[in-house]
């Protein structure tokens, strides 16, 4: 019923993030406090072994999509998936001296400038197919790793990542594993996360779809969002330098007390929705662990350990509701281990990800919210304190 009420707001509720307030509809990705993270009405668990061009199809048009049509999807990504050489001399005279999310937006930018199209869903699909080759691109020319190499179109779409990365070291075999359950795990996460909210906003005014996933990566870039997953290994990091390889419970509880008194945030547990462990986090986990080759990691180790003995301290010290892990517990992790342990990068591979959610939510609002008007400019209402 549309006069229905769905949420009663009051003064306490202003300056809060505008945490739990409903203002649109999400169709693709949901997050239950209880049961996580589904895409379509779908579980993430039921989706891990999924490749990911039938998650990303599933997402983009809503439903399972036959194997020719998911065939037929996987092969216009493929033909869309090349960069001009126009875009890409462009792309690699921008400096080094920034981050490489700075270098990302830069060059969505210059996308938008040369190939862009103007029209949501065209560019939607182009963004989906070119950035593989925008990030590791990207993350090549900021790391000093060399020309990027072409798309190679006759592998998938993370193996492709992977295979455009000019890191040394590389594991390949494992590293495609990792990279494909990372990959499902981040494409999308609700309606209001802040990176999805950020781009429907800005796409509200009619800007293009590159210019609203340039204000999303923004919002995406901090360390409340995307960042996170670099901070948080950063934590597994420092607690194993800390504490050796006996990893003591005792030394954790008294180094986890010392950081909650100093005011630091034990990035990687907790959640603003979820009241039980992350199930990205769980995947994760569980995969890793059925590893050999990396279950005995070093990281590997810790973030487990981390797993077990966290929650309940920051239960007791901080009297938490959700102290539980959430996937930047383990995500980073899992790429370092699997020979991809540059954390720097973490979160422009969150990015290259979360992106197919973020143009398939602002393709919605955009171009069929409202029975095909749209929705408005956002313009909330603010109480003026002069």
């Amino acid at each position: 019923m549309e006069d229905e009420v769905l949420f009663e707001v009051t003064k306490k509720h202003l300056e809060t993030g505008l945490r739990g307030i409903p203002v649109g509809f999400c169709n693709t990705s949901a997050v239950d406090p209880t049961k996580g993270l589904c895409y379509r009405g779908l579980d993430i668990a039921s989706l891990c072994r999924w490749q990911p061009e039938r998650v990303m199809y599933l997402i983009f048009y809503g439903s399972e999509g036959s194997s020719e049509e998911i065939e037929k999807f996987s092969n216009d990504l493929k033909s869309r998936a090349f960069l001009s050489h126009k875009t890409k001399k462009y792309i690699n005279a921008l400096p080094r001296e920034g981050t490489v999310m700075q270098i990302l937006r830069c060059a969505l930018g210059i996308v938008s400038m040369v190939e862009g199209c103007g029209n949501y869903k065209e560019d939607a699909l182009n963004i989906m197919a070119k950035m593989p080759q925008l990030v590791a691109g990207s993350i090549n020319h900021h790391a000093g790793w060399g020309q990027t190499p072409e798309s190679n179109p006759d592998l998938s779409l993370t193996d492709n990542f992977i295979h455009l990365l000019n890191f040394p070291d590389k594991n390949s075999s494992l590293l495609s594993e990792a990279m494909r359950l990372f990959a499902v795990v981040h494409f999308d996460h609700g309606g209001g996360n802040l990176s999805a909210f950020v781009g429907k906003a800005v796409a509200s005014g009619l800007e293009d779809m590159y210019g609203s996933l340039i204000a999303s990566f923004s919002a995406l870039s901090g360390l409340r969002h995307g960042s996170a997953n670099m901070k948080s290994i950063e934590l597994v990091k420092q607690v194993r330098a800390l504490l050796g390889e006996k990893l003591d419970e005792k030394e954790l509880s008294t180094l986890i007390e010392t950081w909650l008194s100093e005011g630091c945030l034990i990035y990687g547990f907790g959640h603003a929705v979820l009241k039980v462990e992350d199930p990205r986090a769980t995947l994760l986990y569980d995969w890793a662990l059925q590893h050999p080759q990396i279950s005995k990691h070093e990281l590997i180790e810790t973030a487990v350990f981390l797993r077990k003995n966290v929650p309940p301290l920051l239960q007791k010290k901080k009297k938490m509701s959700s102290p539980h892990p959430n996937v930047d517990a383990i995500s980073g992790s899992v790429l370092s281990a699997a020979s991809f342990d540059y954390p720097e990068y973490f979160t422009a591979i969150f990015a290259l990800f979360r992106s197919v959610g973020i143009v398939s939510q602002i393709l919605y609002e955009r171009e069929h919210a409202r029975e095909g008007k749209g929705t408005p400019i956002l313009r909330p209402r603010y109480i003026p304190t002069l």
